[in-house]
């Protein structure tokens, strides 16, 4: 070996020597406790800092019976409102472009542009006309306190005008926002603005449901005027009478014969535009050239998605009635559905028996009979009951749309009557038959609400071996039928004596897209 190779490995061997000494000595004394410089270190006089003690995390007290509760409904709340800000917007979506283009596509190409239109505007002015004074009128006050004036059992207060007590308010004396919740079987399960939301959807689809009945004749302004006017005077009372406890409700004490049920608006939307229809088909009278001259619909593309589109918007309309995301709102969605479906084949079932072809608008006209039969039972029958409903409802309906209109000659232009007039006073009389604790026990829910009269468990329809509901059931849909025939007739003949209801025999042949909007639908170069 060489002598520098030697001395290379002498001075490897120091050099870690020197290290490993600096590591145990000063390397280790400036990283641990610090000492003074000038005082020499003396382990029996110096020590050292004490390490600090760790800190006891901070325990919770147990949370009690009260706070567990609150929690669980908080959270239920957060659920039932995903799911109603979720149906309302399904709502919304059936008026357009659901019933835009199922209309739409049964009127002729110079009258499609009047229909989506009609659709569109009431869609804003009724929308603003339920902030206003709709909301209160249909749900203001307590009408069950034992100081609530009398006529709340026909109408509702002012008590929410503009919206007060619904929407979120500062509260100078606390510093902090107030809010309000809508209850319901004694507890909190809405929010009140997303009641206030979801009940708007249906004040804007009700009258847009009438529009089908005079479509392709009725002036534009008097369509305005007659909509705005019917839904203060004849919607509110009905929504009122029917879903705040008035005199059309089960277990109200305020009822009629016991009152009826309707989960989703069987009487309140279905009966009351149905025959509110009729009733302008016979004051307007026929459009020009009905009877002698084709009016087939111009575009069944339109109707068959409008139609579809209906369908799912409708999971909103009925699932959505029960104001809770629960089993009940699960067994109403799954009814709409079965209903629907069973209605679809029944309908096109009939067309094909009689005229040897099923066709695409009978497939899709019973579809929706099938959605107006199960609504006002939908959150009551099971989806068996359901399946029932909707093959009677596509029959009936079918005869109605046919037969009756036919031998009776009116000119219903797209068989509003024919599907929610008769198709809701069918489903409102089946829900006094199929309705059944066993899906629903509203006896529960009315006695939880402080409905004493009405017990847990209470039998409903005939099918729990309750005979008395046909009957609330019967009163309920003979009432709004009344109310909706004079109501409407009324208002029919005022504006016919100040504005007019129809345009000029001209401007219905034009077309109305041209003589009321001065736009049309196609445009073809």
């Amino acid at each position: 070996m060489s002598t520098s190779w030697r001395m290379v490995r002498v001075s490897l061997v120091l050099a870690c020597l020197v290290g490993i000494c600096w590591a145990k000595g000063g390397h280790a004394q400036g990283t641990g406790t610090e000492t003074s410089a000038a005082a020499p270190m003396n382990p029996e006089t110096t020590t050292t800092a004490a390490a600090p003690a760790p800190e006891t995390p901070a325990v919770s007290p147990p949370a009690t019976q009260a706070d567990v509760a609150a929690a669980k409904n908080a959270a239920n709340m957060n659920a039932n409102n995903a799911w109603m800000l979720t149906s309302s917007a399904l709502v919304l979506f059936m008026t357009a472009p659901g019933l835009a283009m199922f209309y739409g596509g049964l009127v002729r190409k110079k009258n499609v542009l009047s229909v989506i239109m009609q659709c569109l505007f009431l869609m804003g002015m009724m929308s603003v006309v339920w902030a206003i004074y709709g909301y209160t009128l249909s749900f203001g006050g307590d009408n069950t306190a034992a100081d609530a004036p009398a006529y709340t059992k026909y109408i509702g207060t002012t008590d929410n005008l503009m919206l007060k007590g619904v929407t979120p308010e500062w509260d100078e004396a606390t510093k902090s926002r107030k809010t309000f919740n809508f209850s319901g079987g004694g507890i909190d399960l809405i929010p009140m603005p997303t009641h206030m939301l979801f009940q708007m959807m249906f004040f804007i689809i009700t009258p847009a449901l009438i529009c089908g009945a005079f479509a392709e004749r009725m002036k534009f302004s008097a369509m305005v005027l007659f909509s705005l006017l019917w839904g203060t005077l004849i919607y509110t009372p009905l929504c009122h009478a029917v879903w705040d406890t008035g005199i059309l409700a089960w277990g109200s004490p305020n009822a009629i014969q016991g009152g009826a049920l309707d989960f989703a608006g069987g009487t309140v939307v279905h009966i009351s535009s149905g025959v509110s229809a009729l009733v302008c088909a016979l004051v307007i009278g026929k459009r020009v050239g009905y009877g002698i001259k084709p009016m087939p619909p111009h575009n069944l593309t339109y109707t068959a998605l409008g139609a579809a589109m209906l369908w799912v918007g409708w999971f909103g309309f009925n699932g959505g009635s029960e104001l809770a995301s629960d089993d009940i709102a699960a067994s109403a969605f799954a009814a709409t559905h079965f209903s629907a479906a069973a209605a679809t084949l029944s309908w096109a079932g009939m067309e094909w028996i009689l005229r040897g072809k099923p066709s695409v608008l009978g497939a899709a006209s019973g579809a929706v009979a099938g959605l107006v039969c199960i609504t006002p039972a939908s959150g009551f029958v099971d989806p068996m009951s359901a399946i029932l409903m909707g093959l009677a409802a596509g029959v009936v309906c079918f005869i109605a749309c046919t037969s009756l209109k036919n031998s009776f000659g009116y000119d219903d232009s797209l068989d509003v009557f024919g599907v929610h007039g008769v198709g809701g006073t069918l489903g409102a009389i089946l829900t006094g038959v199929f309705a059944t604790r066993a899906v629903n026990d509203w006896g529960l829910y009315l006695h939880d609400s402080g409905l004493k009269d009405v017990q847990p468990g209470s039998p409903l329809g005939i099918l729990d071996g309750n005979y008395s509901l046909i009957v609330g059931q019967i009163t309920a849909t003979v009432i709004t039928w009344i109310v909706a025939i004079v109501g409407s007739f009324i208002l029919l003949k005022v504006l016919d004596m100040t504005v007019g209801l129809r345009v000029s025999e001209q401007e219905e042949q034009q077309g109305l897209d041209v003589s009321q909007h001065g736009e049309e639908g196609y445009i073809f170069q």
